[in-house]
């Protein structure tokens, strides 16, 4: 057992620039993904919060899309947008919107009333509030969303690679085919390091939202 992971870690040190590629595509495809897919969810949660029948059909379209297996869906958008990087971005998004418009939905309903009627009553008009008000005091919950979303997408990132959008599993799929375990160890280690890391950064951003919504 020793033996084989000094096998995997000489291979990493020997051969890291390929890995450093991997893991810049990875990191290229999600957050270019989540970077989207928060932007078209705080549109839609912020219509959502405001009205009830927009937050069920939002979260009933983007559940749909949730369910779909990652396999099924990369090979579905073949013939739409071909293989490649496109591909697993489209599908990224899909998967992320149920997750993040549910938070920013949530997280606007949840402020608290009396707080928009003070803004209200100092002369603000609904933007202002909105920016000033619900989206400061709703960011702990958005944040959290985000969390979610962002260590689900890094995780299924990894099978974009099937669909040659480039990424870790560009590493672990090819160890798989050739039987090569230290390639299999260098992707997967390194998309668990992914993970943890951005999980870790965005825990840290949500308690600073909570300690200033307080």
């Amino acid at each position: 057992m020793a033996a084989r992971h000094w096998c995997a870690v000489n291979w990493f040190l020997r051969n890291w620039d390929q890995v450093a590629i991997a893991l810049w595509e990875h990191v290229v495809i999600s957050a270019t993904s989540l970077a989207i897919a928060f932007a078209l969810s705080l549109a839609i949660g912020i219509w959502a919060a405001r009205h009830e029948r927009v937050y069920r059909l939002a979260l009933a379209a983007s559940g749909i899309l949730y369910t779909i297996p990652t396999l099924a869906f990369l090979a579905l958008l073949i013939p739409l947008v071909g293989l490649g990087r496109t591909n697993a971005i489209v599908c990224m998004v899909a998967f992320s919107l149920m997750i993040l418009i549910r938070n920013v939905a949530a997280g606007l309903r949840g402020v608290a009333p009396e707080a928009i009627e003070a803004a209200t009553g100092m002369g603000m008009s609904a933007g202002e509030i909105l920016r000033k008000v619900e989206l400061p005091l709703a960011l702990p919950v958005i944040v959290a969303g985000l969390r979610i979303a962002t260590v689900t997408v890094i995780s299924v990132a990894v099978v974009a690679a099937y669909v040659n959008a480039g990424g870790l599993g560009t590493l672990i799929f090819a160890g798989i085919s050739n039987d090569h375990a230290p390639k299999i160890w260098s992707g997967a280690l390194t998309a668990c390091a992914l993970a943890i890391v951005a999980d870790a950064a965005l825990a840290r951003l949500e308690l600073a939202a909570k300690r200033r919504a307080e």
